[in-house]
């Protein structure tokens, strides 16, 4: 196996007692930690090589390891969600936390509720995890904007914190440092590196942005 899961499936340990008591989340936790250590160990060893002469992949997990939340089947609200993924992040170094949309089925357990979730809840939350993982955004950062702890589903996560800071606009692409324009509504990973190169040969305007992929209208 190229990556390892270890499903953890409810954001809070009482959620995941009342409606899947097999389960224990220091179970679940003592093997993610176990796979952490072993990926350590693996990658710690000096690579091997191929017949060719490149870098191997490591024997144990390559890809790492991931988890999977259900969202909607618990009354956990979205900074809970992420909450708990921002921890298993830091806590066991997973590669990716998956995110599904609670599904009811006939005849369910009366602890569960009858109704899905949006789709477009899970959608936010994998925008926000993402903001998480590559553009810098802190946790307490992303809480901030959602005042009652949940994510607007009618905007995307960036632009709902744009929005609760307006003060920190409007950004000079010219002079902003990396971390200030990957929070730029409109502009991505790829965006805002062509944005530091370019601007190191000449200053850039309105039509270079949009040549360089911004999204104008965000």
């Amino acid at each position: 196996a190229d990556r390892l899961s270890v499903n953890i499936e409810l954001p809070t340990e009482l959620a995941l007692t009342r409606l899947a008591p097999e389960k224990s989340q220091p179970v679940i936790k003592r093997a993610m930690a176990g796979i952490r250590t072993r990926i350590d160990e693996v990658r710690a060893e000096k690579p091997a090589r191929t017949a060719a002469g490149r870098k191997a992949a490591p024997r144990f997990s390559p890809a790492g390891q991931s988890t999977q939340l259900i969202v909607g089947a618990d009354d956990a609200n979205d900074i809970t969600v992420l909450g708990t993924a921002d921890t298993l992040y830091h806590a066991y170094c997973l590669r990716r936390v998956y995110y599904s949309a609670f599904s009811p089925i006939p005849a369910a357990a009366a602890a569960l509720p009858n109704r899905a979730p949006p789709l477009m809840r899970e959608h936010r939350l994998y925008q926000a995890d993402w903001l998480l993982r590559g553009y810098g955004f802190s946790l307490p950062e992303l809480q901030r904007g959602m005042p009652d702890g949940k994510l607007d589903l009618d905007i995307d996560p960036k632009t709902q914190w744009a929005l609760a800071h307006r003060e920190r606009f409007p950004v000079d692409v010219n002079r902003a440092p990396r971390e200030t324009l990957l929070r730029v509504p409109g502009l991505g990973v790829r965006v805002v590196n062509r944005i530091l190169a370019t601007r190191r040969l000449r200053r850039l305007g309105l039509a270079d942005l949009s040549r360089l992929g911004c999204r104008l209208a965000r």
